[in-house]
């Protein structure tokens, strides 16, 4: 069975990690469901306002946002639920981690993107 990744922060910007991420993890099999509060598609695949709209339960939850914003959706993330939750680099803080283990979530502090077996670099 394929896995599901829900990739918070997914951009149609080809040059940020957040579209590098969706194309990453397409790549590998993974059902990809782009979160973003904004755009109707990333990379031809239907984009979700947020994670509360994705509409299966994801195995990976991977974030592109600043700890700032983060923090705010925690609880969405949570209330969701996920296997592990991917904090790429930029994305966490200390405050972030310690919101995210209070609140039960599995947390992976690492590129995403190399842990699926990608370089950032070939994208």
């Amino acid at each position: 069975m394929a896995k599901t990744i829900a990739i918070i922060g997914a951009s149609n910007d080809r040059s940020k990690y957040g579209n590098k991420a969706v194309r990453a993890f397409r790549q590998q099999g993974y059902t990809v469901y782009p979160v973003h509060p904004k755009e109707p598609a990333i990379e031809g695949l239907p984009a979700f306002a947020s994670i509360r709209d994705v509409p299966e339960y994801p195995d990976m939850v991977s974030v592109y946002l600043p700890s700032y914003v983060l923090l705010k959706i925690l609880p969405e993330i949570a209330a969701r639920g996920c296997d592990e939750l991917w904090l790429n680099p930029g994305t966490e803080s200390d405050e972030v981690i310690a919101e995210a283990e209070r609140l039960g979530l599995n947390v992976i502090q690492a590129c995403s993107i190399v842990g699926v077996g990608v370089s950032p670099a070939s994208l």
